[in-house]
């Protein structure tokens, strides 16, 4: 398929006289991907691919360029630094590869409120990650595409390693983003999640210079208008319990707060699908189906998915277009949120499964951002362990925490939301000794939360992290809402509890 002298002229890199596929339809992109044997077939239609020996994120791999766009502003103390000699050389380095090889190019949104998108070209060589990235972000119409006009471009190659020594690198991958040129650089690893979290990247820098506040969260809204966010990091529940039947999904990680409400920064869902159940995750469940991509997900012979082999990686994972959940908002808009959820996975196991947070705490909570690494989300993660991530997201800011806070603050007090911190983690005992709570008693506290009950139960304060805890709340067994009923020994949860408030308490005096 030959190039429109349009697109050559638009392109960071000059991919005249090579075979491009550019903005092919889903179906076409899956034959592709079957014929180029990157991938196959699922019984239930979907398409599986193996991603290598990356099998999540490899963030020590990440580098922000030294850049005149964002320099004054940047989070040196979170953001690994490229020069500009180190970037120009993988520049080269990414040219020479792109010479022999056929190329998928995917066009596509980054923002559903039009007034803050960014227009994104992806140049990749393998059709199965065309794929997922037309799926994960917001698809331009037919006339939209005629007159695309990109703002960015990512080139993944994903299968040119780097060498270190020469290449300047941490180690064979490499993802690299240029503020000055709009220019993202994957090299060296096949996970796909890189290319949408770089995305992210680029507008977490973008949007809150302009006053709109970036989040890593899921979104989603009531009949009646009321929208409710829950931040958190990758396996503390914000794919699953924005999933709701009784609301419209706006957006399962990404979204920007306007001035006019909530927008979904992508177009798709990405969702970990360890121990999926139709049971348990319906919504997810029903939109595995033929233009999903799964991700190291083992078949069995039948060509079934197995989701609760975790032989390949415990960070199996699935995209899919929002068309597939069936009370997805289009476009995924909404309005100011009523209700704020910090998610958080506590493996400590001392946490409250909820507690409502004043505005003092809920600032506090924010910029810890306290959870666990849940088992496969990064390489070499294998089990929980405690971290904290500034603004429940900091592999993705490359701004000052500040940044961030100031408008959270801002708009928390302008919309009066409430804020709550919500406990997927452990209960009746740390990781090893306890259990995780039950899926149903986190759902039936979400809801009670958004149907407003909750707020009108009494509150007391517990003890240890001065969190004030209700006194019951419908559905759920009240035992749980006290962690410290749950444990057998009351000394034993009294030492953990102290020992992550002093992890709270040493957090806490970095952002002051």
């Amino acid at each position: 398929m030959a190039c429109a002298e349009k697109y050559i002229k638009n392109s960071i890199c000059n991919l005249e006289g090579k075979t491009v596929f550019l903005n092919l339809p889903v179906p076409t992109l899956i034959q592709h991907a079957l014929k180029n044997d990157e991938a196959v077939l699922a019984n239930n239609g979907a398409v599986v691919a193996n991603t290598g020996k990356y099998t999540g994120r490899t963030p020590k791999d990440k580098f922000v360029v030294i850049s005149s766009t964002i320099e004054d502003h940047i989070w040196r103390e979170n953001n690994a630094l490229m020069s500009k000699e180190t970037f120009d050389h993988l520049k080269k380095k990414a040219e020479a590869a792109l010479a022999d090889k056929t190329l998928y190019v995917t066009d596509a949104y980054g923002g559903a409120n039009p007034k803050y998108r960014i227009n994104v070209r992806f140049i990749g060589e393998k059709a199965w990650h065309a794929l997922f990235f037309k799926q994960l972000l917001i698809r331009p119409s037919k006339e939209e595409l005629d007159n695309f006009e990109p703002e960015w471009t990512i080139i993944d190659l994903c299968e040119e390693k780097c060498d270190p020594a020469v290449d300047g690198t941490n180690g064979e991958a490499v993802i690299a983003l240029n503020f000055d040129e709009k220019l993202v650089l994957i090299m060296g690893t096949q996970y796909a999640g890189e290319t949408k979290k770089s995305v992210f990247t680029i507008l977490n820098a973008l949007l809150p210079l302009q006053g709109v506040l970036s989040m890593h969260c899921s979104a989603n809204q009531g009949d009646n208008g009321d929208a409710a966010l829950f931040f958190g990091l990758s396996g503390t529940g914000k794919t699953t319990l924005s999933a709701d039947p009784h609301r419209h999904l706006i957006g399962d990680d990404e979204h920007g707060w306007c001035d006019t409400g909530i927008f979904n920064i992508e177009g798709g869902c990405y969702a970990k699908c360890i121990n999926l159940s139709r049971e348990n995750e319906p919504e997810i469940w029903n939109a595995i189906k033929f233009g999903s991509v799964l991700e190291n997900v083992i078949l069995d012979e039948n060509g079934t998915p197995d989701y609760t082999d975790k032989s390949r990686t415990e960070n199996t994972r699935v995209a899919y277009p929002l068309e597939h959940i069936e009370n997805a908002r289009h476009p995924s808009m909404g309005n100011h949120p009523k209700n704020i959820i910090f998610l958080t996975c506590d493996a400590f196991g001392v946490l409250p499964p909820v507690s409502k947070l004043t505005p003092e705490q809920a600032m506090e909570q924010f910029l810890m951002g306290y959870t666990a690494k849940v088992a496969g989300t990064e390489s070499g993660i294998t089990e929980p362990q405690a971290t904290f991530s500034t603004c429940f997201g900091s592999p993705f800011l490359p701004l000052k925490p500040k940044a961030y806070a100031t408008l959270l603050k801002k708009k928390i007090e302008q919309h009066n939301c409430n804020v709550w911190l919500v406990n997927t983690g452990w209960t009746s005992g740390s990781y090893g000794k306890g259990h995780r709570i039950h899926l149903k008693d986190t759902r039936g506290i979400i809801d009670s939360i958004l149907d407003g009950s909750l707020e009108n139960e009494e509150f007391v304060k517990e003890d240890v992290f001065n969190l004030f805890i209700p006194t019951k709340c419908n559905g759920v067994d009240t035992k749980i809402l006290n962690p410290r009923n749950t444990w057998e020994s009351k000394d034993e949860y009294d030492t953990k509890a102290l020992e992550l408030k002093e992890m709270f308490i040493n957090n806490v005096k970095k952002h002051r």
